[in-house]
């Protein structure tokens, strides 16, 4: 059976301290990306990413770049071995990677962009002045209950991530996040996780931080899509520029629908997963879904050789 396949791109919490040097060392379309990177946004991001230090990289201005920039190399180490997805999709600020895959955002404006949607989401909700929380074991709508309970009594929390049926993430303010956690426990979740991010991501706390991203999406140039693109916001492909656009600027603040999506590509016919990017989160999240599926995680450079044309 031939592969039909699809590019998945990782979000915020994969980053580590040196990811993509082994691909920098041995491809040069990778160290390319990593040096335009450094040139456009006129800083060393690369040697922020190689070095550290780790307190510098979480921060979201920086980490979000970094991820990009890292994605992207891989990937473009992709195309030279002549691996052409059917479909592409990221988490949360993967989707800008997928976007990159996809033809509609050449790399220079989609790290523009990201370094500057960092910093909006930042000014938005200070740095430890909101939190997430991986809710593990746990219905969804009792879990959409707990969060509107809570919303009202204690302090703004909403479903974040609906990564797939026994993980969904929380996002709002600490003493939402805290007590939603706490009564999801109460009330028999698994587990419930604390997630190290620097803020309420994919909360409507974030609107604000989409409002400012509008305008400056405006004004970058948008392509028709060359390759389907799964939108977090929807679940469903988008190919229109404009609704890109749109959809980007709802994706802030809205929750990341993984696992409708993942159930959409399955649905129709895509029996392997190439996870482009630090980390191997994607893949166990795909096989939580569907374990009959291929998924490989592309993070090092011999994992290309284990990959269908």
């Amino acid at each position: 059976m031939n592969p039909k396949i699809a590019f998945v791109f990782p979000g915020q919490g994969a980053q580590s301290i040196g990811m993509g040097k082994e691909f920098v060392d041995r491809f040069s379309v990778s160290r390319a990306i990593f040096e335009e990177a450094d040139r456009v946004l006129g800083y060393p991001l690369s040697d922020l990413i190689f070095h550290g230090p780790a307190d510098e990289l979480k921060k979201t201005y920086h980490t979000q770049p970094a991820l990009l920039t890292t994605s992207v190399a891989y990937l473009e180490a992709f195309r030279e071995a002549g691996i052409t997805p059917h479909y592409v999709l990221g988490h949360s600020l993967g989707e800008f990677s997928a976007l990159v895959a996809s033809g509609v955002l050449n790399f220079a404006d989609a790290v523009r962009i990201v370094h500057a949607r960092g910093k909006f989401m930042d000014e938005t909700v200070p740095y430890g002045e909101g939190g997430m929380a991986a809710v593990i074991g746990f219905d969804r709508e009792e879990l959409v209950l707990i969060c509107e309970e809570v919303s009202r009594e204690t302090g703004l929390v909403e479903l974040a991530n609906l990564n797939a049926g026994s993980q969904i993430v929380i996002s709002g303010t600490n003493d939402g996040v805290r007590e939603a956690s706490a009564r999801a426990e109460s009330r028999g979740a698994k587990r419930v996780l604390e997630i190290d991010v620097s803020g309420p991501f994919h909360s409507s706390l974030m609107k604000p931080a989409g409002d400012k991203l509008a305008p400056l999406l405006a004004n970058v140039s948008f392509n028709a899509a060359r390759i389907p693109v799964i939108a977090n916001v929807s679940a469903e492909p988008l190919t229109d520029p404009e609704e890109i656009r749109q959809s980007l600027i709802k994706q802030v603040s809205a929750p990341v629908l993984w696992e409708d999506s993942i159930k959409w590509l399955l649905a129709r016919g895509v029996n392997t997963f190439y996870e482009i990017g630090p980390g191997t989160v994607l893949a166990g999240l795909i096989k939580k879904i569907n374990r009959s599926v291929t998924v490989r995680s592309i993070n090092h450079p011999d994992a290309l050789l284990q990959c269908e044309v």
